[in-house]
């Protein structure tokens, strides 16, 4: 079994009532200087709707992220239609020791997110 890493997500079709299956997603980080986004992982979540093992603790430093989740193509490859083509969710790291976990519960026309531990 994969360890934890720092960042961790789990996203729930909560229109449905699942978890989001096989849906891609990409953790980016902004360099700062140059105010571009660098991909660093693109993942897929397991059957309960979680993607482990998105970055190391030692790639996990201090900076602006955001996670991209590809739900256009969730809601494609299950025969329906959504207003969002993906999501975004940009936050920032300041404390190297933090734990950070981030939920996405979305449905065809909407979604909501927070900060978990």
């Amino acid at each position: 079994m994969m360890a934890a890493g720092p960042l961790t997500t789990h996203v729930l079709n909560s229109g449905d009532g699942v978890p989001a299956a096989r849906m891609a997603l990409s953790l980016h980080r902004l360099d700062s200087k140059l105010m571009i986004w660098n991909m660093l992982t693109v993942g897929t979540t397991d059957e309960d709707g979680r993607c482990p093992g998105l970055i190391s603790r030692e790639a996990f430093t201090p900076g602006m992220y955001k996670l991209r989740f590809e739900t256009g193509s969730y809601w494609e490859s299950l025969g329906q239609t959504s207003f969002f083509p993906y999501v975004e969710v940009v936050f920032s790291i300041s404390e190297l020791q933090q734990k950070l976990h981030l939920p996405l519960l979305m449905s065809r026309f909407s979604y909501s997110t927070y900060r978990g531990s």
